[in-house]
């Protein structure tokens, strides 16, 4: 989907995608018709109740492929994921259906492509095991079911199956209990339930399918090999809903739709039922595959099926799925709903407490033994078998607030009979949830962080905390992947976890934190290193009585100057330590001497230079006279050091075309003058005086232009432009007053115009997937990036705003703005009613947010590590300066750290980064960040001290870079490969022995294969059928620069239910899956781009008057892009809600408003990223199973 503006998307959801169109499938049963159906509701799928038909589901394989088979999305092998953010599109929704769809064995080839995986796992362990495991993160732990826990004999083994499946709940995760609640959170355990399926969501070509059963649920490798899990879709779907489960009103829905079905029916990707829907489907056989069917046609509501993107046509087959899927076709399990993936585990959607597998031992309901739900009976699902929820062992609580069991479905949580036979998945509550993670680090945070301890891993990036500062920098500046370094450069390779810091610079801090202090050291400069040049900081050791002082990087000795001479207490501390912030504190700032400007003098205070495109598009856009009308009242808001004072900064305006137009704004002119410069190839600045003005001083004037140029160009014909000559000429403009600055350039479509930077529409959806693909990330040529240099040079920073109807090759237009430190905004299909709120509150914000200028940034080390490579927006003209014509407080860059020598556990490892600035007001400046970790000689303190999101952080970052040299199949493979190594060399010497059929993850590490996950499922990486280049070059450059609180909410979105609205806390967030959904509810989903409002079918009156203020569900105006203001304390905080989301992040979301079963859950299932894909991507439960796999193999 595209990222950039939600508009557009319609079109991609628009017409139903291939595949979407479920043909065929009627409701199942009665159920609801499409994938909705298996919306049910709360995802009482989960409830004990009956399976659904119980035995019937019987061999998957016996029923047609489901129809997940539509799926056919392979998720891996279908590479690109639409997902924007990871999440898996809502084809894992599909699975579900899939599990209606018979789990055919054979039919069960998830994907195809899987088929690289092995079909067997070797007896899985059991689920007593599992469970154990899994709560140590292992999953393992109850002896093993005879047909190997978990992994029930594929065939017709699945009531067995399913009888493991009860039996094992899913001890694996056994930690904590299902509760409902579990599903936010996920056991510390961490480890591994989820192995069992496959890994890949989609499904997973015949091979594969045994992968999956192969592939024993991480945590429970326990589950037995021999059947593979049902399409981890099917399995999933019934939690899929679950998500938040509503009430159990609600869940009772899904049953009706479900349980008429008797399952089958749940099939709709939606309900929670699903799940049960799975089994009955299985159990039936074919008859849950009719079931299934059906469900796929809901997605004709929903824009068809979910598989939209490159999957889509497997959904296509979905109708046929009925039979002819099985096998093969199987992907379509996830196929169900591309956009939401699979469900996820319902549990895990539930409450988030219980998420963590169920405190009491495995579940506590289901017998330890074998993994039920890892077991799982053999779909037909091949690949990732796709999970069934609810259906493992655990028995899944009922969640909270929702109803118990499907009706419909025996009982589904309950060790429960039969219940899924054919389900032998891994409970998705039984694997780690993030948002119990997320949870228990809240309630573990009470007190103030203190930076003063070496080697402490902050609270996380979800938690709200104060930062004293103590001597090392705030996480607000600087977050590493490891406080634990290895000692030895033999030691993390044999780990790979990355060694990383994310830094950003100029982070703006809450009201409650002091800014950095500014030192002054006179003419004299700052206290420096002589030999490496690091300043003065808390590490450095003052000796001989305070004259001469030893540096903590180099050890090199330098002399104290007698200016800044103090005695030393008696532990060698200076007398004035603490009164000194660069004695005392992690992050301060230095006065700079004219030593450190260019040329040696003081630096001017910089200019802004306003571009506005005036062809035929930006004028009928409505944009023109928007962007003129905004800037009349945002030139009083210029960056400023004092708020008392006015802005320094000046101010300069160009329009253009084929032509450039400048005009002269001196306070002295009646009127302001036009000077036009056609021809372009030789750009120059036809003014100085009078171009850039004081705002104060010209007003009137520039008043009077904003006034008339939409005006003039009112009834302009010509639609071709340039883009090369503007950039050049507000270089010029700025090189002429000698002074750095930014240039707003407001641009609509490709320039083909004859002119230096020319393009050519290169846009060839035929080379997606192929070699070739990379060079559509590259620029055309090497225009761009010989003027991005000399907009450094100069200090001119860029930021384009784009408002493109069609392909402008933002791979290319975007260099400048990349290289220079700016920013990129896209508003696709801009229209001025819907889209205005969001441009203008960017435009505000990128206007008045702090900046520096001509920034250069040097990370020092201590000896022993040395910082090699560097992720972000910025130049380097060598390889150690990091230079940024602008740096904003929004503006991350990543840094890897390589050993060059041995590291000692008594110094630790030092990291300073100094960044030389120009402040808004003219001032040059050094800030300073100081950061120290400890170093470890043994791999459990490696382990013990990481931080997950920052590793996501760097992952997705290497990887959005490795797109422009490699397949992006290949980008994908490295990643799986080093997050299998990292999670192998931590089983193979950190873990304590246990069987090969565990999963076993580090306690910190618990949630680095669902947020992996989240980034393989990327539309950079796996993009859909309707996620168009641009878009994906989009992505790409946003994401580069992004802090970890960014890429982790861009990842794995914030879901919050509406039912109760509390004035102090917010809701508890459930996790990103359609089981977790409840029809009954209203959900708020924040993906850090957007904010979307999902809405049930059956929400009740008293929430929709609360908040639409009507009184029914056909009555709501989903094209409605802010909320009414109504008189009521529900409405006024979910708007404070709304607004302060909105505060935290960089770029304004766009509110959309999204009805169950409407043609735009496409776009929401997009985000639900533990379903599986409908361009491939894998579920959690599925990609879990799979590295476990990957784990196995390496370590056998």
């Amino acid at each position: 989907m595209n990222v950039n503006q939600h508009t557009p998307m319609a079109s991609p959801y628009g017409q139903p995608q291939p595949g979407y169109g479920q043909p065929g499938y009627p409701p199942l049963d009665g159920g609801y018709p499409a994938p909705y159906a298996p919306y049910n509701g709360p995802a009482s799928a989960y409830q004990p109740g009956v399976p659904p038909q119980g035995p019937a589901r019987g061999p998957p394989t016996s029923a047609p492929p489901p129809v997940s088979a539509p799926q056919q999305y392979n998720q891996y092998s279908h590479s690109l994921g639409d997902v924007q953010n990871g999440p898996p599109p809502m084809t894992q929704a599909p699975p579900r259906p899939a599990g209606s769809q018979p789990y055919n064995q054979g039919a069960a080839n998830l994907t195809g492509a899987h088929p690289s995986y092995p079909q067997h796992y070797g007896p899985p362990p059991t689920m007593e095991q599992v469970t154990n495991q899994m709560t140590r993160m292992q999953v393992t732990s109850g002896p093993p079911t005879p047909a190997g826990p978990g992994y029930a004999p594929p065939q017709s083994s699945q009531p067995p199956i399913s009888t493991s499946y009860q039996a094992a709940p899913q001890p694996s995760y056994t930690q904590a209990p299902p509760p409902v609640s579990s599903t936010p959170t996920q056991p510390p355990s961490s480890g591994g339930p989820a192995a069992p399926q496959q890994y890949f969501a989609g499904p997973p070509p015949p091979s594969q399918q045994q992968f999956a059963s192969s592939l024993p649920p991480t945590s429970q490798q326990q589950f037995t090999s021999s059947v593979p899990p049902p399409p981890s879709q099917q399995t999933f779907p019934p939690s899929s809903f679950s998500g938040p489960i509503p009430p159990p009103s609600r869940a009772p829905a899904p049953p009706a739709s479900q349980s008429q079905q008797p399952f089958p029916t749940p099939q709709p990707p939606f309900s929670s039922a699903p799940p049960p829907v799975n089994q009955s489907g299985f159990a039936a056989g074919p008859p849950a595959q009719s079931s299934f069917p059906p469900q796929p046609p809901p997605p004709s509501s929903q824009p068809g099926s979910f598989p939209p993107p490159g999957p889509p046509p497997t959904s296509a087959p979905s109708g046929q799925y009925p039979t002819p899927m099985p096998h093969q076709q199987q992907p379509p399990t996830t196929q169900p709903s591309p956009y939401h993936p699979g469900p996820p585990p319902l549990r895990a959607q539930m409450p988030p407490t219980s998420n963590h597998l169920p405190p009491g031992p495995q579940g506590p309901s289901c017998p330890p033994g074998p993994l039920g739900p890892l077991q799982q009976p053999p779909s037909p699902q091949t690949g990732y078998p796709p999970q069934q929820n609810g259906a493992f062992g655990q028995v899944r609580s009922p969640q909270p607030g929702y109803a118990g069991p499907y009706p419909g479905q025996p009982n589904y949580g309950a060790p429960a009979p039969a219940p899924a036979p054919a389900q032998k998945r891994l409970d998705p509550d039984s694997i780690p949830s993030p948002i119990q993670v997320i949870e228990d680090d809240k309630v573990k945070t009470t007190e103030p962080f203190t930076t003063g301890v070496r080697g402490q891993a902050p609270p996380l990036v979800t938690t709200n905390f104060q930062v004293k500062d103590q001597g090392n920098a705030s996480p607000r500046f600087i977050r590493c992947t490891a406080y634990n370094m290895p000692c030895t450069s033999d030691m993390a390779k044999q780990s790979q976890v990355p060694l990383a810091a994310v830094i950003k610079p100029l982070a703006t801090l809450p009201p409650d934190e002091t800014p950095p202090y500014l030192v002054d050291h006179g003419e004299s400069g700052p206290i420096r290193c002589n030999r490496c040049k690091a300043y003065m900081c808390p590490y450095m050791q003052f000796i001989e009585g305070g004259r001469r002082f030893q540096c903590s990087f180099c050890n090199c000795v330098t002399e104290v100057p007698p200016h800044y001479f103090q005695h030393l207490d008696h532990t060698g501390k200076r007398v004035d330590c603490y009164e000194r912030p660069e004695l005392s504190l992690g992050t301060y700032e230095f006065l700079a001497t004219v030593d450190y400007c260019k040329n040696n003098k003081p630096p001017q205070p910089p200019a802004f230079i306003f571009l506005i495109d005036v062809s035929y598009n930006a004028v009928k856009s409505g944009m023109v006279s928007i962007v003129c009308h905004e800037l009349k009242s945002l030139l009083d808001h210029l960056p400023r050091e004092n708020p008392e004072m006015d802005s320094v900064v000046r101010v300069g305006f160009v329009t253009y075309n084929k032509v450039l137009h400048f005009y002269n704004v001196k306070a002295s002119l009646a009127q302001p003058q036009m000077l036009v410069v056609s021809d372009v190839s030789d750009m120059f600045v036809p003014l100085l005086d009078g171009f850039l003005v004081n705002v104060n001083e010209s007003r009137q004037v520039i008043e009077s232009l904003l006034d008339q140029i939409p005006e003039m160009f009112a009834d302009t014909r010509e639609t071709e432009t340039v883009f090369g000559p503007v950039i050049q000429a507000g270089l010029e403009a700025l090189k002429a007053a000698d002074c750095a600055g930014k240039l707003f350039v407001f641009h609509t479509s490709l320039p083909i115009a004859e002119a230096p930077g020319k393009l050519k529409n290169r846009e060839d959806k035929k080379l997606i997937g192929t070699d070739k693909e990379k060079s559509l990330f590259q620029p055309q040529g090497g225009f761009y990036n010989n003027l991005a240099k000399d907009c450094v040079a100069q200090g001119c920073c860029v930021d384009l705003f784009l408002f493109p109807n069609q392909y402008v090759d933002v791979a290319t237009l975007g260099v400048v703005p990349v290289s220079t430190g700016g920013s990129i905004y896209k508003y696709t299909y801009f229209q001025a009613q819907t889209d205005q709120e969001r441009f203008l509150n960017d435009l505000r914000r990128d206007v008045q947010k702090p900046v520096g200028f001509d920034a250069v940034m040097r990370v020092r080390t201590s000896t022993g590590i040395r910082a090699t490579d560097f992720f972000g927006s910025f130049y380097m003209s060598n390889t150690t300066d990091v230079e940024l014509a602008g740096l904003d407080c929004d503006k991350a860059v990543t840094v890897e750290f390589k050993h060059d020598d041995k590291l000692s556990e008594e110094t630790g490892a030092l990291m300073q980064c100094a960044v030389l600035y120009t402040s808004c007001s003219g001032q040059r400046r050094l800030r300073i960040h100081n950061m120290a970790v400890n170093c470890c000689s043994q791999l459990a303190d490696l382990y013990r001290n990481c931080e997950t999101d920052t590793i996501i952080n760097y992952f997705a970052k290497y990887a959005f870079r490795g797109v422009l040299n490699s397949h992006t199949k290949a980008v994908r493979d490295t990643l799986v490969n080093q997050c299998a190594q990292i999670l192998a060399c931590y089983r193979k010497n950190c873990a304590s022995p246990s069987s090969a059929g565990q999963l076993i993850l580090p306690e910190c590490m618990k949630l680095l294969p669902v947020y992996l996950n989240c980034v393989l499922k990327s539309d950079v990486l796996m993009p859909g059928a309707d996620v168009s280049l641009d878009d994906r070059a989009y992505l790409r450059q946003l994401i580069s620069c992004m802090d970890v609180a960014e890429t982790h909410v861009f990842f794995y979105p914030r879901l919050l239910p509406l039912v109760k609205l509390d004035s102090s806390s917010l809701p508890m967030a459930v996790r990103d899956s359609e089981e977790r959904l409840s029809k009954g509810g209203v959900y708020l989903m924040e993906t850090g781009l957007h904010l979307f409002l999902w809405v049930g079918a059956s929400v009740q009156q008293e929430l929709l008057l609360n908040i639409f203020g009507t009184q029914s569900f056909s009555q709501i105006d989903s094209s409605m892009t802010s909320l009414p203001v109504l008189n009521n304390p529900f409405s006024q905080r979910l708007r404070e809600i709304i607004d302060s989301f909105r505060a935290q992040r960089s770029r304004y979301m766009k509110l959309m408003v999204v009805k169950q079963e409407d043609r735009t859950e496409l776009i929401f299932k997009h985000f639900l990223v533990e379903d599986k894909s409908a361009s491939g991507g894998a579920s959690y439960v599925d990609f879990l199973c799979h590295m476990h796999k990957e784990i196995r193999q390496l370590l056998s």
